[in-house]
């Protein structure tokens, strides 16, 4: 198994797929990774010599800022906006949508399972 930024990338699959297993590697990127390289994207990942993959890490390891160090990167960027006070920071901190999508309905990937809130009956 090709071991690529820390991720064992899988066997069967065509290595313009296999590469995507990597986070902030997609298909644009896997492609442009292979074309750097000199690489026909429909090689199997068990089919690639210990050269090419080599070839393959050192580039993605120079060029392209991919897992822990992007998820890094990531989740700063989202406590600077929280901590300046932003608009954006304060919707990632209730839990809302934050790129202006609507939220009366809809919205439940973000605010999780609906809460029922029911009137309580009078004592009496």
């Amino acid at each position: 198994m090709a071991r690529i930024a820390g991720i064992d990338i899988p066997r069967e699959k065509r290595v313009e797929v296999a590469l995507t297993y990597i986070y902030g590697i997609g298909r644009p990127t896997s492609k442009a990774i292979l074309a750097r390289a000199k690489l026909s994207p429909d090689i199997r990942v068990k089919n690639l010599t210990d050269n090419e993959v080599t070839q393959i890490r050192n580039i993605i390891e120079k060029e392209y800022t991919v897992e822990g160090d992007l998820r890094r990167e990531v989740t700063t960027n989202i406590k600077r906006l929280m901590d300046t006070g932003s608009y954006r920071g304060m919707r990632h901190k209730r839990g809302l949508p934050v790129r202006g999508q609507r939220t009366s309905t809809n919205a439940r990937t973000r605010k999780g399972p609906r809460k029922t809130v029911g009137a309580k009956k009078k004592e009496g």
